[in-house]
């Protein structure tokens, strides 16, 4: 389901909810630069066996809100810019989220407002400060990916 809807710019509503995702493994870039994509249904997600979840939701412009409290990372080893550039993301739900597993969670709120970063780090003390940190191509060091 990698890059299933990469670049749906006009999509602004999905429902997912009925969709079975019991067999896969990688959702990295499912939904990247869907700028556009202000409404996502995911309950019924099963990410029993996600390892990559890398990029998923990066260049969301248009998202306010989501709720990830179904999803079990538990499987999960890469996270890294998972939000990156969700600028108007507000609230999130990441309630059920296991990063004991993870090995790249690098840049994973990067360009996300400064208020859901807080709120993010005040909330869930599990993740690590370079998940926070903002991207900026100017800077790209890949010596240090995770």
């Amino acid at each position: 389901m990698s890059w299933m809807f990469y670049g749906c710019s006009s999509l602004k509503e999905l429902n997912l909810s009925n969709f079975n995702t019991n067999n896969v493994t990688n959702m990295n870039c499912m939904f990247r630069e869907c700028s556009s994509l202000n409404e996502l249904n995911l309950f019924n997600f099963n990410t029993n066996n996600v390892t990559d979840i890398s990029s998923m939701f990066d260049g969301c412009l248009s998202l306010k809100e989501l709720n990830l409290s179904n999803f079990n990372t538990n499987n999960v080893t890469d996270m890294s810019y998972m939000f990156h550039k969700c600028l108007f993301l507000k609230e999130i739900n990441l309630s059920n989220f296991n990063t004991n597993n993870l090995k790249y969670m690098k840049y994973m709120f990067s360009n996300c407002s400064d208020e859901l970063k807080l709120k993010i780090r005040n909330q869930y003390k599990n993740f690590q400060e370079k998940a926070f940190d903002d991207y900026n191509s100017d800077d790209y060091d890949n010596s240090d990916d995770s």
